[in-house]
C-alpha cells in the first residue's frame, strides 16, 4: 500500500500546474495517475478483505520519510518561491 500510495504521490506532483513546465509531461502523469490510483485502490481492498482496519499514522509517515516522501510532498502544493516555474527572466 505504501509503494502505491508513494506512486500516488509522484504521479499527483507531476500533474500540479502549478509545479510542471509543459502540458505532455502533465499529461503522460495524468495517464498514469489512473493506473496508480487503481492499484492504490487494489492494495487497500486487500488489506480491507485481510481485516487490516487502521492504518497506523506513525508507521505511516516513518515509511514516506524512508522512501523520499519529504522531496515529493512539496511538489503537490504551490511553488515557495513569487516566480512561476516556467516564467523566463
Amino acid at each position: 500500500m505504501v509503494d502505491a500510495y508513494m506512486a500516488v504521490l509522484k504521479r499527483l506532483s507531476g500533474v500540479n500546474p502549478a509545479q510542471t513546465t509543459g502540458t505532455y509531461s502533465a499529461l503522460r502523469a495524468a495517464q498514469a495517475l489512473v493506473s496508480d490510483a487503481r492499484a492504490l485502490r487494489d492494495a487497500l481492498s486487500l488489506m480491507f478483505e485481510r481485516h487490516e482496519k487502521e492504518i497506523h499514522i506513525r508507521t505511516m509517515a516513518k515509511a514516506l520519510e524512508c522512501l523520499e516522501g519529504n522531496r515529493i510532498l512539496p511538489r503537490l502544493g504551490p511553488p515557495t518561491h513569487d516566480t512561476p516555474p516556467n516564467a523566463s527572466s
